[in-house]
């Protein structure tokens, strides 16, 4: 996150106007950083415009790197380090292996998605959340325009847009 950023910040009560007020926003040309919510509201992505996630894509490719694993360990200890001889045989068969299988594909599926999201949405122990507005984590939605990016608006025409919009409040938040 770069330093020293500016926003001017729409405080909405209602999901309903925050949607319209997305759609007018984006429409009026202005570019806006992020919304911030208490709860999923329906159709916000589409609103913003955000992309299918490739999170899913992730999870599989873990859970193949999962079985792969799982079943070259079980066949590697069963067949070549220590071969188990029963009736005559020496066994491996692959119904046996499906549990430990299963667990471990849900394992590496599940730890892999866990890192891929850490590392695509930058949450790092010593990362400094910014908070925007103590009122999001309760009732309030917030829409942030970040001022570096729309200069060719301009502070108050954004406040303006935002309060023509529905926004019960229109704040500035600077970070350093």
């Amino acid at each position: 996150m770069e330093r020293d950023k500016n926003f001017v910040l729409g405080v909405f009560e209602d999901e309903d106007v925050l949607l319209e007020a997305v759609a007018k926003v984006r429409g009026s040309g202005v570019k806006i950083h992020e919304v911030y919510s208490p709860f999923p509201v329906h159709g916000l992505d589409e609103e913003l415009g955000y992309k299918r996630s490739k999170l899913p894509i992730a999870a599989f490719l873990f859970g193949m790197l999962g079985t792969c694993l799982a079943l070259t360990m079980q066949f590697y200890m069963m067949k070549i380090d220590w071969p188990m001889i029963i009736g005559g045989k020496d066994h491996a068969g692959l119904p046996n292996f499906i549990p430990v299988t299963f667990e471990l594909t849900v394992l590496l599926a599940a730890f892999g998605m866990v890192g891929v999201f850490m590392i695509t949405s930058n949450l790092k122990p010593w990362a400094q959340p910014r908070i925007f507005d103590l009122r999001i984590t309760d009732d309030k939605h917030v829409m942030a325009i970040d001022l570096a990016t729309n200069a060719a608006v301009g502070e108050a025409q954004i406040g303006d847009i935002l309060k023509s919009c529905g926004a019960s409040e229109v704040n500035k938040k600077s970070f350093e």
